[in-house]
């Protein structure tokens, strides 16, 4: 087992016991929750007669179910209405902070925790929700918990937990012009494969994830999920204490030096040992693009779809289902491909950065006819940034749609779907069948900037034509 990472000196520090079941009883010291996954929980506390002793640690939004275009309320979708009617009174009855549409800090909620400094190096870090990942861009250990676990951290603050093994992955080298953390996660995956880091969490280090913006960095973990890891991390550095330092819900005064001493304890040994450790060249990371059905489905933009004899005999049934679901041919290029919409959004590239590389490829330039696009901003607070910046009027311009903050069509529990069998171009993070709202609807994954190449050429294009 792994030993000297800040994967297990987190995981000690916040070990209550050991169970008998040869879990740990691991202490969560922040719980986010939404109005998906929390409704069952508290009806679940509420049939056991149970409080939340610990309110203060638990901190609500509102981001899947809400519309982007029009949130006048009540919602015009009736159970969206009550999912979110549910949520404003289990808070209001518990004392637990809501970020409610209109207060100015509503949004997904992996955007808003750390952008009002609530994500912090050390943490341990639960919500229902999967990408829950995202936060260990910190040097936090942030998991993904199902509703029965929501319960459980509502009632307890804590969480039961087999300890996880550690795979230190390191990318070295600087990416070429055109190559985004999106790509970097996407060439992981497609490497390791969805089910790589089942019983792992992942370590991002190296040169390149060094190099990396803290938005860059949540990017890359978001998707450690979607490699089967339960949870990823970048070690806290002075790129993370500038990004913390100032916000709202970060030390402050003495409290900050204080916490940046402890946090750089946190980081992983030099001699630490993991279990397992991968690396890999930035040099060798084209813009990728996934043509399947999973995010381990993906290819170099400039290359063909894999074809049947290039898979192994166990991932062949797999590849032959997403040619049929997508359409597309083995020993076909995925450039050219048309798409019909073009999504930049979710909690993976949501981000004020995210918008702003994507503005800097849409300026002036035209989104191709026939093609809807839309931009939907991570949080209220990144929608009020981005228009400060003038990047609404740029995408306006440019004939994309601007929305209002929400999860929008990367899961598509709101009036944002697919139609049909529709192809999206789309700065999500899964590809699964149906998840962006239409049974036969088609989604490939890219990086923002290659969405703005979509969107414009109406087809799929390498954005390094447009630099």
């Amino acid at each position: 087992m792994s030993k000297g990472t800040l994967f297990d000196k987190v995981w000690d520090a916040h070990t209550v016991g050991t169970l008998p079941s040869g879990q740990t009883q691991l202490f969560v010291g922040l719980h986010l929750i939404h109005e998906v996954t929390s409704p069952q929980a508290f009806a679940m506390l509420r049939e056991r007669g149970l409080s939340v002793p610990y309110p203060d640690r638990t901190v609500a939004t509102v981001d899947h179910i809400v519309p982007t275009e029009n949130q006048a309320r009540p919602f015009a979708d009736t159970l969206a209405e009550e999912m979110i009617q549910a949520l404003e009174q289990s808070c209001k009855d518990n004392n637990i902070r809501f970020n409610n549409v209109g207060s100015g800090r509503q949004g997904i909620v992996h955007v808003i925790a750390p952008e009002q400094g609530l994500t912090q190096p050390g943490m341990t870090i639960a919500c229902g929700d999967s990408h829950t990942s995202t936060h260990g861009a910190f040097g936090a250990i942030s998991f993904g918990i199902g509703t029965s676990q929501v319960r459980d951290v509502l009632a307890s603050q804590t969480l039961a937990l087999g300890k996880l093994k550690v795979r230190r992955i390191e990318v070295n080298g600087e990416l070429t012009p055109g190559v985004y953390a999106k790509d970097v996660i996407l060439h992981i995956i497609r490497k390791l494969g969805v089910n790589g880091g089942v019983g792992y969490a992942y370590e991002y280090a190296g040169t390149t994830f060094e190099a990396m913006s803290m938005e860059e960095r949540m990017t890359v973990c978001n998707m450690a999920i979607e490699g089967g890891a339960r949870c990823g991390y970048v070690n806290p550095d002075r790129v993370t204490y500038d990004y913390l330092q100032g916000r709202e819900f970060a030390p402050k005064g003495d409290a900050w030096d204080k916490a940046v001493t402890w946090w750089e304890s946190l980081r992983s040994d030099a001699d630490a040992e993991y279990d397992d450790i991968v690396t890999f060249d930035a040099a060798e990371i084209a813009p990728t693009i996934t043509w399947g059905i999973t995010p381990g489905q993906g290819i170099g933009v400039d290359e063909t779809i894999p074809t049947p004899d290039s898979f192994s005999d166990s991932d062949r049934p797999l590849a032959q289902e997403a040619y049929a679901y997508m359409q597309l041919e083995p020993g076909q290029a995925i450039a050219g491909t048309k798409v019909d919409v073009c999504f930049i959004g979710s909690c993976t590239n949501g981000r004020i950065s995210d918008l702003r590389e994507a503005a800097k490829f849409a300026q002036g330039r035209r989104v191709a006819e026939g093609v809807k696009a839309f931009v939907v901003p991570g949080s209220e607070e990144v929608k009020e940034q981005a228009e400060a910046e003038g990047l609404d009027q740029v995408f306006l311009a440019a004939g994309f749609e601007w929305r209002n903050a929400g999860c929008s069509m990367c899961l598509a529990m709101n009036p944002d779907k697919l139609v049909g069998d529709q192809i999206s171009a789309s700065s999500s993070n899964r590809n699964f069948k149906g998840r962006q709202g239409s049974s036969s609807g088609r989604t490939l994954l890219m990086s923002p900037a290659m969405v703005v190449a979509a969107a414009v050429n109406g087809a799929v294009t390498d954005v390094r034509e447009l630099i």
